[in-house]
């Protein structure tokens, strides 16, 4: 990865995309758990005082009215860090809106292990699988600031359950300042003929970042970000890696029921060796920063390259 990158703050680009959004759209609500000036809801509170609820440590509550809201005819953004906001609230979450299908927009800051310091309890490591699990739940995780001012805009105008996996932590810009975003399709960010690297969130960086380092040892590598989890794009899915000797995936979260089980799900009539880099069946546990625990659990760059010479040398 280019030393010269910029670094920008998804919760910062997330609270003001939000408010700007809100500004022309007086149907979106917001809702919080007591952490409003984490997740950045608290723009929508500063501005829009009347379209906030502050719903206090009571996730299950917050996420039922929400549904109530919705039957309003409101857009409800709920917002709490993402392991409390997935699984305090799963039952109202699948019962009050996955079975209706009702407009509630599920925002889960502070997610994958980006809350270093405070550890297993604070840090959402099965958040994708328990909402992609869920029937008529759309599931997103950006790999970038630029993309979170695209995604705001387009899951509010799309009807239904979605939940969003935000980063505690500044994300490098991977994608030009022009970048569009639609639920669904997978993004090629680099091309590559030997080996194909798909990633999402965090760790869409790491691959581009592998894809550097492996490209001296003669493998080329395809890197295709997949910031819509769920609709998977499974023919996008299957076109990347149509010709490739290998499949790596790279995911923040728990090697099952991720990123790896959904793209192995979409490959699983085409035969093909593959390997998953992510959290290997853990907990999180606190550090003093987020790279240290990425490191700590093999989320890096090195990791990947390591994954894809052992396919390689393998088929």
């Amino acid at each position: 990865m280019s030393k010269e990158r910029k670094y920008s703050s998804p919760r910062a680009v997330y609270g003001e995309t939000l408010a700007a959004l809100a500004a022309g759209n007086p149907g979106i609500v917001a809702l919080d758990a007591d952490l409003c000036k984490s997740t950045m809801s608290v723009m929508i509170q500063n501005r829009f005082p009347d379209r906030f609820f502050e719903m206090g440590i009571a996730e299950a509550n917050m996420v039922s009215t929400a549904a109530g809201l919705a039957l309003g005819g409101k857009i409800p953004f709920v917002h709490s860090f993402a392991v409390f906001a997935t699984g305090r609230a799963y039952d109202q979450i699948r019962q009050s809106i996955c079975i209706a299908a009702l407009n509630v927009k599920i925002v889960g800051a502070s997610a994958g292990l980006s809350d270093f310091g405070d550890g297993s309890t604070h840090q959402s490591v099965e958040d994708i699988s328990l909402m992609a699990a869920l029937p008529n739940m759309t599931v997103i995780s950006p790999c970038d600031a630029r993309e979170i001012s695209q995604v705001i805009p387009a899951i509010a105008k799309h009807y239904g359950p979605v939940y969003l996996r935000l980063c505690r932590n500044d994300m490098p810009d991977l994608l030009p300042e022009n970048a569009t975003f639609e639920i669904g399709p997978v993004r090629r960010l680099r091309d590559g003929s030997d080996v194909v690297i798909f990633a999402t969130g965090v760790m869409v960086a790491k691959a581009l970042e592998a894809s550097n380092c492996l490209e001296p040892e003669g493998i080329s590598a395809r890197v295709i970000s997949v910031s819509t989890l769920k609709p998977l794009d499974a023919d996008g899915v299957r076109r990347e890696s149509a010709g490739m000797r290998a499949v790596v995936t790279a995911e923040e979260h728990s090697v099952i029921g991720g990123l790896g089980s959904a793209v192995a799900g979409a490959l699983r009539r085409r035969p093909i060796p593959m390997d998953f880099v992510g959290i290997q069946d853990r907990f999180g546990v606190s550090g003093t920063n987020h790279d240290e625990l990425l490191q700590h659990y093999g989320l890096t760059a090195n990791a990947i390259v390591s994954a894809t010479r052992d396919l390689l040398a393998a088929v």
